[in-house]
């Protein structure tokens, strides 16, 4: 409106000006053009009164001559007449003006004479068979009202073509103006602004383009000052991103398993940090930014230690941010989380050929859990446009539900699991209301750019979407979500990285606890008791190597601590047992008084503990079938700060992609397991240092921090073109 009115009042202004300049001559044009009609009308009434004046004049009865004057005045243009004949005779009538008589001299044309209310137009008229002269006397009072006519119709024409001159510009300027908005909209949501500036050829944007390409490159100039390369990765160093990029913004995360969970333990509540990768992950980035993590609260005493708002601070020992528990019935829970999640979307995401189980009634308690998280999600927002971190598969339909209800969030969804190609997904029943769910994120990150490219393809399959393959953006119902690989990592250096006992302490401790000889060559395996994580493939290859190398016979035992998981599950019942059978089968086979070829720990250890076996050990076997990355591997590099020890890593991992210094397997070709076992036991120490130091400079410099911190710089880079999207919206409503 304001720029509406910035054009139309000049406009206004400048067509009151021509029509002030323009009026008068009007008015004068109005005069001539009178005067030249009545010249016309005073000869046209003088030769008319010829005849009859001519015989009055003969009866010399001026009487009769002015009767016959005042009767052909009335005309109401002709106001008086009068006659001047030979010897000064006059005859007139009364109201003939007195300034005027036969003695004045009159233009032989015509004159205008002013008087008090007005003009009378005089005319001499010399009709040939009269003996002397007319004068005709108009009133021109008629002129005045025409001219007072012209002058109004004309305002009204001004007044008319200002208006629809206004209307058209302004039509045709917000016509443009939309297309302009549309354009930088483009730029603005569409990535690779500078890129995209270059190649601009509308006349209209080349002056914006400019300013815009300037603002940017500044913009950019600082990014790279602060690349990811030169930053130290810490817990400081992603204080400070989150102040510059995201200051003052509210930082959540959303995820079924909560970083601590409070038990009861001999009559007290104890606090237990779970085994769990996403834990493991996601807790160092809540500690270095605060905020709130909302979580399934699961722990016997959970309830005992909460708010009356359902919250409690952590960790307990130096408490930095809140824990928000959510709580779920016993139908709840084994609908959402064995149901559906565990036997349905694990099973499908893994290629492990366990048939994946989906039942409607699962379905139905999962949207409910899953609505369940946004109330609660909701109802901790203190802001409309909080950063929420989604984590993980239990909380598929959560990121669509969240953008209902907060428009403007910046929603990050990180995968942990693999994503499945079209056709495997495709199984699924709900497969179009999950997509759509996660397509509510602004960003949605998977491990690998493998995976990245499964969840397009599996988008372009199933949906009706706008897909960018270039940008790897998807465009649904008229949201925009960036699909983006982010290799998840771990904390560095680790938490229990300077404790006590050293690596040489460590093996002598653990060895004593499982009675084993001091010299005996270790492996350890750390899982969870699922079938995904390749523990029977393993159990297979320390066999085959017993067999093709039986000088390791006694000379090496391979632990294996695998903590229960979904023990109600009866694929995981069932895979517990054939665990079991099989390490008692390869004991049976191999083991003799006080040696055990394999030690099976099926129970919970703590971190530290998990951290001191990792130090212990010779090697470490990861032979997941199929896995999103696998953080033991990383785990156990990062604590072998005396460069020893080897890793024997699954193709299937995330992590092989980044671990390429480790001995590279397919779990399912047992003798190349056990050759590598054999290789990895028989490696020298110097390859053995120069093989962790370069996994270990690796891990240095992508860490957990790095992980997060890029997360949270593209969710400031977006919420920045959201802004800037917002005030072209707002400039716009203002025109």
């Amino acid at each position: 409106m304001r720029l509406a009115l910035s054009f139309v009042l000049p406009l206004l202004a400048v067509l009151a000006l021509i029509a002030y300049a323009t009026i008068p001559l009007f008015d004068s044009l109005t005069l001539r053009w009178s005067v030249r009609d009545l010249e016309v009308r005073s000869r046209l009434v003088a030769n008319t009164l010829g005849e009859p004046l001519t015989r009055l004049l003969d009866e010399n009865s001026n009487q009769k001559i002015v009767k016959y004057f005042e009767a052909v005045t009335r005309d109401e243009r002709l106001f008086a007449i009068a006659y001047c004949g030979e010897n000064g005779r006059e005859v007139k009538t009364p109201n003939f003006p007195s300034q005027i008589s036969c003695a004045t001299h009159i233009d032989e044309n015509s004159s205008i004479l002013r008087v008090k209310n007005g003009s009378l137009h005089i005319a001499l008229d010399t009709v040939t068979d009269l003996p002397g002269h007319l004068v005709l006397v108009h009133d021109m009072s008629f002129v005045e009202r025409r001219s007072s006519d012209t002058r109004k119709y004309l305002f009204y024409l001004f007044g008319a073509l200002g208006l629809v001159i206004s209307l058209v510009t302004v039509v045709v300027a917000q016509l443009n103006w939309h297309r302009l908005l549309s354009k930088m909209k483009g730029l603005v949501r569409g990535g690779a602004i500078v890129k995209r500036l270059s190649q601009i050829d509308s006349p209209e944007l080349l002056p914006l383009a400019k300013d815009l390409r300037v603002l940017i490159r500044d913009i950019e100039t600082e990014r790279l000052a602060r690349d990811e390369n030169q930053i130290s990765w810490t817990p400081a160093a992603l204080k400070k991103i989150l102040n510059e990029e995201l200051a003052g913004d509210e930082i959540m995360i959303v995820s079924n398993r909560e970083p601590y969970i409070h038990n009861f333990k001999n009559g007290k509540i104890e606090a237990q940090f779970p085994a769990s990768g996403l834990v493991t992950a996601l807790e160092p980035v809540m500690r270095a930014c605060s905020g709130t993590w909302i979580a399934h609260g699961s722990g016997s005493a959970d309830k005992e230690v909460v708010d009356k708002y359902d919250r409690v601070r952590v960790p307990p020992d130096k408490p930095s941010y809140q824990i928000r528990r959510v709580w779920f019935s016993k139908e709840e829970e084994l609908g959402y989380y064995y149901g559906f999640s565990n036997e349905g979307l694990w099973p499908l995401c893994h290629m492990a050929y366990t048939r994946p189980v989906f039942r409607t009634s699962d379905w139905e308690q999962y949207k409910t859990v899953n609505q369940k998280f946004a109330d609660v999600v909701v109802e901790e927002a203190r802001t409309d446009d909080p950063v929420i971190l989604v984590q993980d598969y239990h909380l598929a339909l959560l990121p669509g539900l969240i953008r209902k209800r907060l428009p403007k969030a910046t929603i990050i969804t990180f995968w942990h699991i693999p994503w499945p190609n079209p056709e495997t997904f495709g199984i699924c029943p709900w497969r179009e209301e999950i997509l759509a769910g996660m397509l509510g994120s602004s960003i949605l990150g998977f491990h690998t750019r493998y995976h990245c490219n499964n969840f397009i393809d599996t988008i372009d399959r199933y949906l009706e979407a706008r897909i960018d393959r270039e940008t790897s953006t998807v465009s649904h119902r008229g949201k925009l979500t960036a699909i983006k690989s982010y290799p998840i990592s771990i904390e560095w250096p680790g938490k229990f990285i300077n404790a006590e006992k050293s690596a040489v302490e460590s093996a002598r401790d653990i060895r004593l606890r499982n009675d084993l000889s001091k010299d005996i060559l270790l492996g350890v395996g750390v899982d969870r008791l699922d079938y995904t994580k390749g523990i029977l493939e393993r159990f297979l290859a320390v066999e085959r190597l017993l067999e093709l190398h039986n000088e390791w016979i006694g000379k090496f035992s391979f632990v294996q601590i695998a903590a229960p998981s979904r023990s109600s599950i009866e694929q995981y019942q069932n895979f517990e047992g054939e665990v079991r059978a099989m390490a008692a089968r390869i004991n049976s086979r191999f083991g003799r008084s006080g040696y055990q070829p394999i030690v099976l720990k099926i129970e919970h250890h703590s971190p530290d503990q998990v951290f001191e076996y990792f130090r212990a050990s010779d090697v470490c076997m990861v032979t997941s079938l199929h896995d999103g990355m696998n953080l033991v591997a990383k785990e156990f590099v990062a604590s072998r700060d005396d460069e020893r020890g080897s890793l024997i890593l699954s193709q299937f991992t995330g992590a092989s992609r980044e671990l390429q210094a480790a001995l590279i397997v397919n779990p399912y070709d047992i003798d190349q397991c056990a050759k590598a076992l054999h290789m990895a036991l028989s490696m020298p120490e110097e390859e053995q240092r120069e093989r962790m130091r370069s996994m270990r400079g690796l891990l240095q410099e992508f860490n957990v921090y790095r992980w997060a911190g890029r997360m949270l710089i593209d969710a400031s880079r977006i919420r920045q073109q959201n802004r800037l999207s917002g005030r072209i919206q707002d400039t716009e409503f203002t025109i």
